[in-house]
């Protein structure tokens, strides 16, 4: 082989194994909706409170999502002895569907309204 295609074929391999590596980090990225906050307009601690101002209670859980509305901040509000789902939009702020939370998914069943 001549030294200028040794040369040209590592300069193709190392390009190729770059693009992997970033391709991968991408790929990951796009899996995980956490790192999509950096776009978000509002902060968690806004949106936690207009969905208290909403429902009219105290926030118990609340986490950032890519639902139907968009993307949306799920804060679970309990008022009494109910619970709803508020999405706030993360847009701008305003109060985009409330569901009741009848069933708690983190005791092992599904909840239609996360």
């Amino acid at each position: 082989m001549e030294p200028g295609s040794i040369k040209a074929l590592a300069i193709t391999l190392a390009a190729s194994v770059l693009l992997a590596i970033s391709g991968n980090a991408v790929a990951e990225q796009s899996e995980n909706d956490a790192l999509q906050i950096s776009g978000a307009k509002i902060s968690l601690g806004e949106a936690v409170a207009i969905a208290e101002a909403k429902i009219g209670g105290r926030a118990s859980k609340a986490e950032f999502e890519n639902a139907a509305e968009g993307w949306v901040y799920d804060v679970e509000v309990v008022a009494g002895k109910s619970v709803s789902d508020v999405h706030v939009s993360a847009e701008n702020g305003t109060v985009v569907s409330v569901a009741d939370d009848a069933i708690d998914s983190d005791e092992g069943e599904e909840d239609p309204a996360d």
